[in-house]
């Protein structure tokens, strides 16, 4: 299991606004190219979102479903990639003063990549989750901030 936080210098209903809004998720999540509206209104439970990855001339698909949402405090997504199996992917926006501790908790849960989740696996993830962490930050702390009342 791979958990990673960071503090984000703009409050929770900043944070959240992007975590909801299914059309960014690629502005953050390292790997994601493109994405789009699968089914249902991103964020509610069972809403998903396809995207695309590209990786030189390889290109995959996949989808996120949203399996809990608690806003604005909780996301958790179940991330479908094809062969390479499922994995449960939960964001945490804490208050923290004026600004948000925003904590990500991923593993797998079915196929290889459950089968052969081990340390240097999560030594992996934890990279990933770093850079991820980061563009959340600078995407979130580049928008416009939102009034409180807009929770």
């Amino acid at each position: 299991m791979a958990v990673r936080h960071r503090l984000i210098e703009r409050p929770p209903q900043d944070v959240w606004a992007v975590l909801a809004d299914g059309t960014r998720y690629g502005d953050w999540v390292v790997g994601t190219s493109e994405t789009r509206p699968h089914s249902g209104a991103w964020p509610q439970v069972g809403s998903s979102i396809a995207y695309t990855v590209r990786l030189g001339p390889w290109t995959g698909s996949g989808s996120t479903i949203v399996r809990r949402c608690e806003a604005p405090f909780v996301l958790e997504l179940e991330v479908d990639s094809g062969w390479l199996g499922t994995a449960r992917i939960a964001v945490e926006v804490r208050p923290w003063g004026e600004a948000a501790l925003v904590l990500i908790d991923e593993h797998p849960l079915r196929g290889p990549g459950g089968k052969l989740h081990n340390t240097a696996v999560d030594a992996l993830i934890q990279l990933r989750h770093r850079s991820m962490l980061a563009r959340l930050a600078e995407v979130v702390e580049h928008s416009p901030r939102r009034a409180s009342a807009e929770i």
